[in-house]
């Protein structure tokens, strides 16, 4: 069962797009308090050669992520480095598995996958926005590193151990 309801997702997202620079640097700013790693993965994107355009996609999904977290009601426990980490290598050997298989296979593999994500409102809610954002961009192989922290950020979200609930690992 998702940690993050459908409920606290939309709430997040109907606050995240209203949100005025100011409050974006707010909540950033908390963010970098709660959550360095994750605003981490967003920074580094400069380093790989991803445009501040595109890097705005991400931010966008970030500050989602966050919110959709902060609405949940839960206590979200540090997303680590060595969790993003371990989340990213989990995901590429996910998909790398995929490669290999019929395409048959592949539909079965990637149905599996979604019904058994832990964070299954949020896996949709990321991979829609993904798929329009990419429909509207001009493609470049820096793309990836951007498809690559948003699936990730889901996935750390969806996989960190809070104490006291199941764990979803």
């Amino acid at each position: 069962m998702s940690r993050i309801s459908h409920q606290a997702l939309s709430l997040a997202i109907q606050k995240v797009r209203a949100m005025s620079m100011g409050q974006k640097e707010q909540i950033l700013d908390e963010l970098f308090r709660e959550q360095p790693s994750m605003l981490g993965s967003f920074l580094v994107q400069k380093q790989m050669g991803v445009s501040f355009e595109k890097m705005e996609f991400l931010l966008d999904i970030l500050l989602i992520c966050f919110q959709a977290m902060k609405e949940s009601g839960l206590t979200w426990p540090l997303i680590t480095e060595d969790d993003q980490d371990k989340q990213l290598a989990r995901y590429v050997a996910t998909v790398k598995f995929g490669e290999d298989l019929s395409a048959s296979l592949q539909d079965l593999a990637m149905r599996q996958y979604i019904e058994s994500h832990p964070e299954q409102y949020l896996l949709a809610f990321v991979t829609v926005e993904t798929k329009d954002w990419l429909s509207r961009i001009l493609p470049e192989e820096t793309d990836k590193f951007v498809i690559l922290a948003a699936a990730n950020l889901v996935n750390c979200i969806a996989f960190v151990p809070m104490p006291g609930l199941k764990s979803g690992t």
